[in-house]
């Protein structure tokens, strides 16, 4: 725990530095014509003896702006794309404080057709029921999938295996715009097909309301994909090269009319990811260990296709058509050497497996969305949309063990074929209706459909022949229907805010094993309320506090009994038994925002049942993993977020997150009970150097946790970036390396009272030289293809 009292000392030391005489600007700025607010607006504070740029920031989500600045002479500079820009000198410095009042900026009807780079800093901005994280160019991102986007925002980690953590805890439904998504299914990580360049915002809810589905115990990651509504033609292409292979090009083109909106986006490339891997099963019995030692390497051609457009029918109503296709073609090598030794730790044999796996796996998925707004209020609308989604993988994997020590071993051959399908249908509607200016009512329902079938078989190769092998050998059904309905009443006044839904949801689910007539059939309904508050204490410091109930139902590979022979002694598998997670989750939060530095701490409270866990047993000296109901897990967790801006040239951000588990059960008709704890921080330096350059410097710890049976250790790493601008602005080149010193190892120890198992797993760095160049009115972007899993 000293890590958090580092922090606070830190902030401490630097802000008496920066705020000891700092003058505070204030002002919100509009749009001359609409008198609408205008969000991200670019200001800029200028000394006037040099023009150099003293500080900057961008406008909130009202228009409002604040900055600080030791100087007594200054000018501000307010500036927005398709907008004259103004600049304010001669200013009153009164108390300490500049109030620029309203700025009504004017629309610029000579803007030319010119590129504009920016800059754009990622940002966090508090909602009522939400953190929303603004996605600009973060030099760790360059060369990097939504799954990297996701691993450097605050509260959110990625796993080596491409699991989602949210506060350290998976159960987390991932959503595209608000909806489920093909791209967010556990087939493939297709996530990775997504790069950071289309991504607009990620908006974290750790306690959603009842108008979101209610799936995911921890709570929901909203991914909101760019979708250009500038004039005219505009967009942008970028071509990235990197170590391991990492090449991919991206483009995107967009089109705006008075009726119509055309947006599209391709990506296509080729990467490599290596694994370096180590396992050791020991017989606690009679001392016998098997070790192995391997490396693999996924070879992956992708392709991502998003096209769409919106029909503007009048000023009021606008029809959406929008379709996505990813396309990914695999080959995986990997090459394992294993020894067994008796208890006197004497080598009886060696061997190595080879294998060679081949799989395509073909995405598609539609959208058509209607909305339509109503005349007395902005923000009353009727939403409507029917998305449809398929999703395949056809897999083949060969297996050889090849003797290399020991008598009476024998060269062997196994097959194992899988043939899988999914299609999801989510058909959703959602009624906002504003009462005054301080309520609002929202009301909707969801229905979800999602079909899989997954056929599976393993054979050895005898006599000439496959003959496959009938126990590891079926076709798996799987169907769940969910139908939701919701209703939510908001209150919003200046300084209080209280927010209350109910959700009702019918979850209807079947599986079956075709071969072996298992059935596995749940029917059941549940209510799920939530309330959200807020208060505003002064006019930078704000209180939040929030509870949901969640479910999160079993998804189709954890309950498919497929089983995973990469390594004969340690396969993993599914359970077509498992029963939904159900989870209360409570938090509060306290915001403190200033124009030099913000700071928030969250207190959260977890009570989950039914926890779902992976579990380890041995069997003829073969260690089975597959995930199991394992009694109750109360989390209890502090989180802190911290920025800090001491000049123009620097920048910090800082976060902490530690969570307290106490487990309590019974398995195999024994009671249990243990507590652990995990935590995490990550800090990011953020500098502007001259002749356009920019560096970040990340660096992450994850300590060592403990779950029902296991120990997973920690690890530090680090990832840097530079960003040159070119050629007057219009393009930028970036340079990145992630895991700069291959220190994110995945290490864990099971323990039981009959044996043992030891794991190891690694990635590697991963180098990434990109440039990306805009047009028309499109800004340059970083692309990628880098994809974790």
């Amino acid at each position: 725990m000293r890590l958090p009292l580092f922090f606070i000392l830190f902030f401490s030391l630097g802000l008496s530095q920066v705020l000891a005489q700092s003058v505070e600007i204030t002002g919100t700025v509009i749009d001359a014509k609409s008198k609408a607010p205008i969000e991200f607006a670019t200001v800029k504070l200028l000394d006037n003896t040099n023009d150099q740029m003293l500080a900057g920031t961008t406008t909130q989500a009202d228009g409002t702006l604040l900055l600080a600045t030791e100087s007594r002479n200054f000018s501000v500079e307010i500036s927005f794309m398709g907008f004259i820009t103004q600049t304010f000198s001669d200013l009153t410095i009164q108390n300490n404080r500049v109030d620029l009042g309203t700025i009504a900026l004017a629309e610029d009807s000579k803007l030319m057709d010119e590129v504009v780079v920016q800059g754009a800093k990622s940002t966090t901005e508090f909602q009522l029921d939400k953190r929303v994280f603004n996605v600009g160019q973060d030099l760790s991102s360059t060369g990097a999938s939504a799954l990297d986007v996701l691993n450097n925002i605050p509260s959110v980690n990625v796993n080596i295996e491409g699991q989602i953590l949210l506060r350290g805890t998976g159960g987390v439904q991932v959503l595209i715009n608000g909806k489920p998504s093909v791209l967010t299914s556990d087939g493939g990580n297709a996530l990775g097909t997504v790069t950071a360049d289309m991504i607009e915002r990620v908006e974290v809810i750790t306690n959603p309301s009842a108008k979101y589905n209610a799936e995911g115990t921890s709570g929901i990651i909203n991914i909101v994909l760019k979708k250009d509504e500038k004039r005219g033609v505009n967009g942008s292409v970028t071509l990235n090269t990197g170590v391991p292979n990492n090449h991919s090009l991206g483009f995107s083109l967009n089109k705006r009319t008075d009726k119509f909106n055309i947006f599209s986006q391709l990506g296509v490339g080729y990467r490599t990811m290596p694994e370096d891997f180590e396992t050791l099963n020991r017989n606690l019995i009679d001392g016998s260990s098997v070790q192995s030692f391997g490396e693999a390497d996924k070879n992956e051609k992708f392709f991502n296709l998003i096209l769409g457009s919106d029909y503007y029918i009048n000023d009021r109503n606008v029809i959406t058509l929008s379709g996505n296709y990813a396309f990914e073609g695999e080959t995986e090598n990997a090459m394992t050497d294993f020894s067994s030794f008796n208890g006197m730790n004497t080598m009886l044999a060696g061997w190595t497996r080879e294998e060679s796996t081949k799989a395509t796996n073909p995405k598609w998925q539609y959208e058509l969305q209607y909305k339509s707004d109503f005349s007395d209020t902005e923000d009353h609308f009727l939403l409507i949309s029917a998305i449809g989604s398929s999703f395949a993988k056809d897999q083949s994997s060969e297996f050889e063990n090849l003797p290399t020590f020991g008598e009476g071993a024998e060269t062997e051959r196994q097959l194992a074929d899988n043939d899988f399908s999914q299609a999801e249908y989510t058909f959703q509607a959602d009624y906002t209706r504003p009462f005054g200016e301080k309520f609002t009512l929202e009301t909707g329902g969801q229905y979800f459909i999602n079909e899989v079938k997954n056929n599976y078989s393993i054979a050895d190769f005898e006599d000439g022949a496959w003959v496959v092998i009938p126990n590891l050998t079926n076709d798996f059904y799987y169907s769940q229907k969910v139908l939701g309905l919701y209703g939510t009443g908001a209150y919003e006044g200046e300084k209080f805010g209280l927010k209350l839904g109910l959700r009702l949801e019918n979850t209807d689910l079947q599986t079956e094993l075709e071969q072996t007539g298992e059935e596995n059939n749940q029917n059941f309904t549940n209510l799920f309320p939530t309330a959200h508050a807020s208060y505003k204490v002064a006019k930078n410091f704000s209180l939040q506090g929030g509870y949901s109930r969640r479910i999160s139902r079993p998804r189709f590979f954890d309950l498919n009994p497929f089983t995973n022979i990469r390594n004969t002694y340690n396969v993993s598998t599914g359970n077509p038994d498992l029963l939904p997670e159900y989870t209360d989750s409570y938090e509060i939060t306290a915001i403190f925002d200033h124009a030099l530095f913000s700071l928030s701490g969250s207190l959260y409270h977890r009570y989950i049942t039914q926890t779902v866990e992976d579990v380890t047993i041995a069997e003829n000296g073969i260690n089975i993993t597959k995930p199991m109901n394992i009694g109750t897990n109360n989390v209890t967790g502090l989180e802190m977020n911290g920025k800090l801006t001491p000049n123009d040239w620097w920048s910090l951000n800082a976060d902490f997150n530690f969570n307290y588990f106490d487990r309590t059960g019974t398995y195999e008709a024994t009671p249990f009970g243990f507590t652990s704890n995990q935590w995490s921080s990550r800090l990011t330096n953020k500098f502007e150097l001259p002749a356009d350059f920019t560096l970040e410097v990340v660096g992450a710890y994850q300590s060592s946790f403990q779950t029902f049976q296991r120990t997973n250790k920690g690890y530090v790493m680090a990832d840097i970036g530079v960003r040159k601008k070119i050629v007057k602005g219009k393009a930028i080149v970036n340079l990145s390396v992630r895991d700069v010193f291959a220190s994110r190892i995945n290490e864990s120890d099971v323990y039981s009272a009959d044996f043992s198992q030891y794991s190891y797993r690694q990635r590697g760095r991963f180098v990434t030289l990109g440039i990306s160049y805009g047009f028309g009115k499109g800004e340059a972007m970083e692309f990628s293809g880098s994809k974790r899993f």
